[in-house]
Parts: structure tokens; sequence; C-alpha cells
């Protein structure tokens, strides 16, 4: 190893204690400040809990929506010409952008009590979702997208040569090349729908036991002056994220080699 890359490694590594590890060890260290015991009734309570398999389902939800819309969104801005298609491309990039509290005001004029579509889904489950879906609508979009456009046509090409028809085409060319870059942007969406704040804090009414996600929950447990709870509900959040970063990061390789 020469001796620049051992400093840009140690730079790289301080970076990342700074700015990642460090911040994480003091939010565990602060969910264990009550105790083991503190530590799961903060975790078991009926409100932690509702709120912990709503914020789950509606990621899930969010996330296989945006497997599919995301792709079909991807391939149409690769294999289409239409008019318009620039100022579409950069509206994907519009929730990076939006400030998410800017997202919630904006889902709530559009579906809330004045809405000028008639549809008042305030304060709903739906709601949620609908504003869950806006703020991840890039992923996988972004993650699919180079990779169609790197992709070689003279295999589907080939493929429609030989017989086959565009469906079969698609399944065993074009979606074999996909299925990695598809992962990882669910991986995303999955990791950002449960971590999301500001767009579901207004449009939401953060109801307990019907529309309180656990970012809320969190941040109502911050107010009341329990931290040491907010830090137990959100490690158990960061868990849930990297695990499935982990998980679906492994099958996205394994994966890859297969169909290598």
């Amino acid at each position: 190893m020469s001796p620049f890359s051992g400093l840009t490694l140690g730079v790289v590594v301080t970076y990342l204690s700074l700015i990642v590890a460090l911040p994480l060890a003091a939010l565990v260290w602060q969910s264990t400040k009550s105790g083991d015991t503190g530590f799961w009734q903060s975790l078991t309570s009926p409100e932690a809990v509702s709120a912990l398999k709503l914020t789950l389902l509606a990621s899930l939800a969010v996330a296989l929506v945006n497997a599919i819309a995301g792709t079909v969104i991807a391939w149409v801005l690769v294999r289409d010409e239409f008019p318009g298609k620039g100022v579409v491309n950069a509206l994907i990039d519009l929730p990076f952008a939006l400030p998410t509290i800017v997202a919630g005001l904006t889902m709530l004029a559009l579906y809330g009590p004045r809405s000028p579509l008639g549809i008042d889904v305030a304060y709903t489950r739906t709601a949620i979702v609908l504003a869950l879906l806006f703020v991840t609508l890039p992923f996988v979009v972004r993650t699919v997208q180079p990779v169609l456009q790197e992709l070689d046509r003279e295999l589907e090409e080939a493929a429609e040569s030989l017989g086959a028809s565009d469906w079969q085409t698609f399944w065993h060319i074009v979606f074999p090349n996909l299925l990695p870059g598809i992962l990882s942007g669910v991986a995303l969406a999955f990791a950002k729908a449960v971590g999301e704040f500001g767009s579901v804090v207004i449009i939401t009414g953060n109801i307990p036991f019907k529309t309180e996600v656990s970012s809320v929950y969190i941040f109502g447990q911050i107010e009341s002056g329990n931290t040491s709870g907010a830090a137990a509900a959100s490690v158990v959040l960061l868990a849930i994220s990297f695990g499935v970063l982990l998980l679906i990061g492994a099958f996205r390789r394994w994966a890859t080699r297969h169909h290598a």
C-alpha cells in the first residue's frame, strides 16, 4: 500500500467515524440509559408497537409499488421518445431537492379537505402511503435507468430474431440485468420510507393507533422528555433499515453472480 493510499484510507475511516459511527454509538448508548427493562418496555408499549407495525406495512407497500412503477418509468424514459421528456426526467429528481415538510404541505393541499380534485384522504393511512410514494419515487427509477441505458440491445434483437416474444425477451434477457438495480432501489426506498418524518407529520394527523408512524412517535417521545424511549425506538428502526439493506445487497450480489 502506497503512503497516499494509507493517508486516504485514514481520512475515510476518520470521516465515517465522526459522521456515522460515533453518532450511532451515542444513539445506542442513549437507548440503554434506562436499563434493559426500560428499553424493552419502551419497545413493547402498545403505542410503539402500533406505530412500528404501521410503519413497516406502509414502507413495504411503498417499496413494492416503487419496484413496479419505478421500473416502468425508467423504461419509458430510456426507451421512448415523447414531447416534454426532459421535463419529466427532471421532475423525477424533485423529491430529492424538495424539503420533505414542503412535500407534506403539497400533499395536504392536493389531497386534503380543500383538495382541488375533490379527494380528501388527509389523516388516513392512505395519506401515509401517498406521501411516502412521493418522497421515494426517484430511488428505483435512478437505479434502473443507467442499467437500461448500458444494456446491450443486440441481445434483445438476437432473441427476437430467434422467435422470442416481447415478454420472453424481457423476462429472460432484460429482467435479469435489471434485477440488481431494482433491488437496490427497493432497499433504498424502503429504508427512506421507514425513517420518513417531514412528509407525513402534517398530512397524517399523527393519531395514535391509527395514523401515527414510528418517526412521529419518536418525535412525540422526545417532546415529552422520554429521550431513552425515543432512542430505543430509533435503534429498532435503524436495525431494520440496516438489516434490509444488507439482505437485499447480499441477494443482489448473488443474483449478479448467478446471472453471470
